[in-house]
C-alpha cells in the first residue's frame, strides 16, 4: 500500500462527504421553503421558521440562498421540476391519459399554485415564477396534444391551441371540481370534451 495516498484519499473522502452534507442540508431548505410558501400567503413565511423546520440555523439558510426571493425562486424550481417530469410523462396524442394525469397533478397541488396567483400581483418574484408555469403550460398542451393540430397552419392552428391551453387551465378544473363541485370523473369528460371539440 502506498501510505502517501491516504492523505489525500482522506481529504477526498472529507470533500465528498462536505458536498454529501451540503446537498442534504439544501434538500430540506428546500422542501421546508416549498411547504411554507405552498400554505401561507408570501408576507407570512419567516425565513427563521423556515430554518427550523429545515432543522438548520437562520445563518445557513442565508448561506445558501441570500434572500426570500431568492428562497421562493429555488423552491418553486426545486417542486416544478419533479412536477414536470411528472406532467413530461403525458402520453402524446392520448387525451383521455394526458388530462387524467394533468388533474393528478391540479387535485395534488391545486390549492398551492392558487395561492402563487392570487399574489402574483403584488409580488414580482411570484410574477416570475407564474409566468413561467403558463409559458410551460403552454408548450406542454401543444407538444401532448400536437396530433389534433397536425391538420392545421396559420391562424386556425393558433386559435385552436390557444382553445386547448385555456381548456386545461388551472382556473378550469377550479370551476369545474372547486365553484360546481363536480366530482373528478364529470370534471375530466368535460375537460376532454372541450379539448377535442375546440374550434378549428
Amino acid at each position: 500500500m502506498n501510505l502517501s495516498s491516504v492523505p489525500s484519499q482522506k481529504r477526498r473522502y472529507q470533500m465528498l462527504a462536505r458536498a454529501d452534507a451540503a446537498a442534504a442540508t439544501r434538500e430540506r431548505l428546500l422542501a421546508a421553503a416549498w411547504r411554507h410558501f405552498a400554505t401561507r400567503p408570501y408576507e407570512d413565511v419567516r425565513l427563521r421558521e423556515v430554518a427550523e423546520d429545515a432543522g438548520v440555523t437562520a445563518q445557513t439558510l442565508h448561506a445558501h440562498f441570500g434572500s426570500k426571493d431568492q428562497l421562493l425562486s429555488a423552491a418553486f424550481w426545486w417542486w416544478g421540476q419533479r412536477e414536470i417530469e411528472r406532467r413530461d410523462a403525458a402520453p402524446v396524442g392520448q387525451v383521455r391519459r394526458a388530462i387524467a394525469m394533468l388533474f393528478d397533478h391540479y387535485e395534488a397541488h391545486g390549492s398551492a399554485v392558487l395561492r402563487m396567483l392570487s399574489q402574483e400581483e403584488r409580488h414580482p418574484a411570484i410574477r416570475k415564477l407564474t409566468d413561467a408555469g403558463r409559458a410551460y403550460h403552454h408548450a406542454w398542451v401543444e407538444r401532448t396534444f400536437q396530433p389534433l393540430l397536425d391538420d392545421l397552419r396559420g391562424a386556425a392552428r393558433e386559435r385552436r391551441l390557444g382553445a386547448m391551453v385555456v381548456a386545461t387551465d388551472l382556473l378550469v378544473w377550479k370551476l369545474l371540481r372547486r365553484d360546481m363541485r363536480l366530482d373528478r370523473k364529470q370534471a375530466e369528460e368535460i375537460m376532454i370534451e372541450m379539448v377535442e371539440s375546440s374550434p378549428r
